[in-house]
């Protein structure tokens, strides 16, 4: 059975306490918004993914208990005048919790996204004649819950999509060593995974070799999380130190480099977990491709480059201390920054999306055609 990040059925939502990995295994009840965004800036929750569906499903639980209602948040009976009042609180609700939402980390653009089409469905369904309040409701929380399975959906087709093209530069046959950095499957995501869920279609086609995933410090959730993930799964994995990836590369023939993406800006330049930049400079001078695996709910078309992205700097006793541990001088000062962009040059392997495996320098010409297909 595959670890679950996420435990959620209406009017309950819990998720697995990552900080507490892997020495202990439990989950955190998450009651509304405000314990929401406490386990994602508390890292109890994280990935880009993870982090936009456990704010998104903290609000249907607020939404189902009935809150952002007032006077005319009724079941019927009431005139037109009552009946407006209430789906005009109800959107005033969803926006104010939207916005405190956004502010729990600012680098991955998955939220921001989901709550950007969520308040483009509202205004939507918010004008449709005869709506009453307890149905606009309703149509919200049903949008909300079906992000998990979208999200899973979309994960296993960047699997397909990302294994299919890793295997065509490789002889008939060969299995493949994979190098990645952080943690980007089941815990950092509805389920599967997405540099992850490459890994798992290549380990469930036979061709896998192994997995090389760094330690991916100050946070450690490559030796936390990923190595934790992989042998709990019976994927061959081996732990290295970030510093002993270039040599990796060179002493263990890595086949690919793969990692996942908090945003990705419409040139390709990607923001992902600090330590990408140096595997994709490493990546290029030892001519292995390099990818970035990432839904189309990472791709920001609105940001030109990577330039533009907000990198979230972390507290300094995240470098300085390991479980309480005391590992530098007190009073050091610290540079603690949670991200880096990789320019998308680097990206040499390609974007695996949902819908395939795009160029970088296709990006943004790929989004634009996929918004006018509506899709």
């Amino acid at each position: 059975m595959a670890l679950e990040s996420i435990r959620y059925r209406r009017g309950s939502l819990s998720v697995l306490n990552q900080r507490l990995l892997p020495e202990r295994l439990r989950y955190e009840r998450v009651d509304g918004a405000e314990r929401a965004w406490e386990a994602i800036n508390g890292m109890e929750v994280r990935g880009a993914p993870a982090i936009a569906l456990v704010a998104c499903l903290s609000l249907a639980l607020e939404l189902a208990a009935g809150a952002g209602a007032d006077a005319g948040d009724g079941t019927g009976g009431g005139g037109d005048g009552e009946a407006g009042a209430g789906v005009a609180a109800l959107e005033a609700f969803v926006e104010q919790r939207l916005r405190f939402l956004l502010s729990a980390r600012p680098t991955a653009v998955n939220l921001s996204r989901e709550a950007e089409r969520l308040r483009e469905r509202l205004r939507g369904w918010s004008r449709s004649p005869g709506i009453t309040a307890p149905e606009l409701r309703e149509r919200i929380i049903e949008h909300i819950e079906g992000l998990l399975a979208k999200d899973r959906e979309d994960n296993e087709s960047i699997g397909t999509h990302g294994a299919r093209h890793i295997l065509s530069r490789v002889p008939a046959g060969a299995a493949v060593t994979v190098l990645t950095h952080c943690n980007t499957g089941s815990l950092a995501t509805a389920g599967y995974g997405t540099a992850l869920g490459i890994v798992r279609a290549l380990h469930a086609q036979a061709r896998l070799r192994r997995v090389l995933c760094t330690e991916t410090r100050p946070y450690n959730q490559g030796s936390r999380l990923t190595a934790f993930e992989l042998l709990h799964d019976r994927i061959p994995v081996t732990l290295i130190a970030d510093s002993a990836a270039a040599a990796a590369m060179r002493e263990h023939g890595v086949d690919a480099v793969v990692v996942g993406a908090d945003r990705v800006a419409a040139n390709g330049d990607t923001a992902n977990k600090i330590g990408t930049f140096q595997l994709a400079v490493a990546a290029r001078h030892h001519r292995v491709p390099f990818y970035v695996a990432a839904p189309s709910s990472s791709c920001d078309p609105a940001l030109a480059s990577g330039d533009q992205i907000p990198i979230e700097e972390r507290p300094g006793q995240e470098l300085t201390h390991l479980q309480g541990l005391c590992l530098a001088p007190p009073g050091i000062d610290v540079w603690n920054p949670a991200f880096d962009v990789t320019p998308h040059d680097l990206i040499t392997g390609g974007i695996v999306t949902e819908w395939g495996v795009v160029p970088p320098g296709d990006l943004g010409r790929a989004l634009a055609d996929r918004a006018a297909g509506g899709q």
